[in-house]
């Protein structure tokens, strides 16, 4: 990947939407030069959907909370449990005090405590600590500008 890779990669996180000319004419290629890398960061997997960033309070997703889990055994294989949890968007594991880290939206906190009563339920659970979010400052995705491979240097 070089560097005209990674700022198709910044043009294409800001309005996935532009077209290929517009995405050629901004790091200085044309729209079938565009295309085809664009093309082939796809092929690659380093692109790995297209979506639309949606305000979840306006879908009923108001309260966010973080939840970790504590757990009496090995949580690495417990991946289909979390995932058939709609209200999870994400789920890790991680290193320290509790076993995985998940990221939960609903629209109420008595939703929130119905997640957190399924979560309980995943064989192996031993506990959570929720954290509510109480205001977001900002999110941001990975910036493909300010990141460099090994291979890069």
């Amino acid at each position: 990947m070089d560097h005209i890779d990674r700022a198709l990669l910044a043009q294409l996180q800001e309005d996935a939407t532009r077209p290929y000319a517009a995405l050629g004419q901004a790091v200085g290629l044309s729209a079938g030069a565009a295309h085809e890398r664009v093309r082939k960061l796809r092929d690659r997997g380093v692109i790995r959907r297209t979506t639309a960033e949606v305000d979840p309070s306006a879908v009923g997703g108001a309260v966010l909370a973080y939840v970790m889990v504590d757990s009496t055994s090995w949580m690495g294989d417990s991946a289909p449990e979390f995932a058939a949890l709609p209200e999870i968007l994400e789920a890790h594991v991680i290193a320290g005090s509790a076993s995985v880290l998940v990221k939960v939206r609903t629209g109420t906190t008595e939703q929130l405590q119905d997640v957190l009563r399924r979560i309980y339920a995943i064989d192996g659970v031993s506990g959570t600590q929720a954290t509510v979010v109480l205001e977001t400052f900002f999110e941001r995705q990975i910036s493909p500008l300010s990141t460099t491979t090994e291979q890069e240097r």
